[in-house]
C-alpha cells in the first residue's frame, strides 16, 4: 500500500507545484489585467528565472510521474514483496520534492545544479532498483 501512497503524493506534488509556482502566477496576472488568458503559449516560455524554472520543474514531475506509476503497477501486477519497495518508493518521493524546490527557488548555478541532480540521481538509482527487483523476483 505503500507504494500506491507515494505514487498518489508524487502526483499531489506535482499538482501543488502547479498551482503554487506557474498556476498562481498566470492567474494573478490575468485577474489584475496585466495578461489574458492566451497570453502563455506553451513553445515560448516568458517570464522572471523562477517562473521558467518552476515551469521545467514542473514538465520534469508530470515526465517521471508515469514512470513512476509504470513502476508501482508492475510491482502489484507481479505480486513482489520486498522490504526494499516501502523505502525505495519513500525515497523516490522524498528526493523529487528538494529537487523541485531547488529546480524553482535558485539561480542555477553549477552547485546548485549539481545539487538538484543528485535528487534526481537519488531517484533514478530507487526507480532502477524497483525495476532489477520486478525483473528479478517476479
Amino acid at each position: 500500500m505503500l507504494p500506491e501512497l507515494m505514487l498518489l503524493g508524487f502526483a499531489a506534488w506535482t499538482l501543488a507545484l502547479l498551482l503554487t509556482t506557474v498556476g498562481t502566477y498566470r492567474l494573478s496576472r490575468v485577474f489584475s489585467g496585466r495578461a489574458g488568458m492566451s497570453e502563455f503559449p506553451a513553445d515560448h516560455v516568458e517570464g522572471k528565472g523562477w517562473y521558467q524554472r518552476a515551469m521545467r520543474a514542473h514538465v520534469n514531475c508530470v515526465e517521471n510521474l508515469p514512470v513512476f506509476a509504470a513502476v508501482v503497477y508492475a510491482l502489484r501486477a507481479f505480486g513482489i514483496v520486498d522490504p526494499a519497495v516501502d523505502p525505495l518508493c519513500v525515497v523516490i518521493l522524498a528526493a523529487r520534492i528538494p529537487q523541485s524546490l531547488v529546480h524553482v527557488c535558485f539561480a542555477q548555478t553549477d552547485r546548485v545544479v549539481s545539487v538538484r541532480f543528485a535528487f534526481f540521481f537519488i531517484q533514478f538509482l530507487s526507480f532502477c532498483a524497483l525495476i532489477a527487483l520486478i525483473v528479478f523476483r517476479r
